[in-house]
């Protein structure tokens, strides 16, 4: 980026020395997990929580809320992959180098990244599925939130990324995921509702709470006692019009 300060002056880049600086002085222990963290162990506890986020939303006695509980839990992963897809225009047009190399006394603790620096890939994808699995399901959303969080500081922690690469990689994951979050729902769930309803891969979107070898879901329940409920009107009905006609006919024999 033209113009970028090289010294802590600028808010953005004091930050960046204020939060880098701790690597200076922390145990070699606390980087490699730092490093970890940033690098894989943070995403893949937001994809574990994907799947305990789908896994918690199909097992619901409502088939419909279930169906589009899950059609927003796939369109988490689906929304980071765009997100993802959308920065990369970004990054070349904003052409921003990485901190390390624009200034001085940056420890970066991951080495050989060569790529610009705006927007972050990882705070980018972090966000997208957090906010994805907040509108399934609000508790493992705003686990997640807290997730995408802590990946960003790590991103500045590690000296790869400035804090406003984060704060915009934060923001596009948000966006993405919220503004198509309508169409995105209005498409996949027609589909995670035919799928519910399959004797093959039906539990893959609703499996009702209960015991193994319970009769009938709740609303395989209320749905069968509806039956049932107008199977007796029905025959109340043929009763009432037979006894009618039963009269009938003793009225014309004694008028006879």
């Amino acid at each position: 980026m033209a113009g970028l300060e090289t010294t802590g002056s600028n808010p953005d880049v004091g930050l960046l020395y204020d939060i880098n600086g701790l690597a200076a002085t922390a145990p070699d222990w606390v980087d490699r997990v730092v490093t970890f963290a940033g690098e894989y162990g943070l995403i893949l506890a937001l994809v574990l929580l994907t799947v305990w986020t789908w896994w918690r939303v199909r097992r619901t006695a409502c088939r419909e809320e279930a169906a589009g509980a899950v059609a927003a839990v796939v369109w988490a992963p689906l929304a980071a992959g765009i997100a993802l897809l959308v920065n990369i225009p970004i990054r070349g047009f904003v052409g921003r180098p990485r901190p390390a190399e624009a200034h001085r006394g940056i420890e970066e603790l991951v080495a050989g990244r060569t790529d610009f620096s705006f927007v972050s890939d990882h705070a980018t994808l972090a966000m997208a599925l957090a906010v994805g699995l907040f509108i399934a399901h609000r508790r493992a959303g705003l686990a997640g939130i807290a997730l995408a969080a802590l990946l960003g500081f790590s991103r500045v922690y590690l000296g790869v990324h400035y804090p406003t690469d984060v704060i915009g990689g934060l923001a596009l994951g948000t966006a993405v995921a919220l503004l198509l979050s309508p169409l995105a729902s209005a498409l996949l769930t027609p589909l995670t509702k035919l799928i519910s309803r399959s004797a093959t891969v039906g539990r893959l979107v609703w499996s009702p709470k209960g015991t193994e070898g319970e009769s009938a879901s709740v609303e395989e329940e209320r749905e069968q006692g509806q039956e049932q409920g107008r199977e007796r009107q029905e025959d109340g009905v043929r009763q009432e019009s037979g006894a009618v006609g039963v009269s009938r006919r003793r009225d014309r024999d004694l008028a006879a």
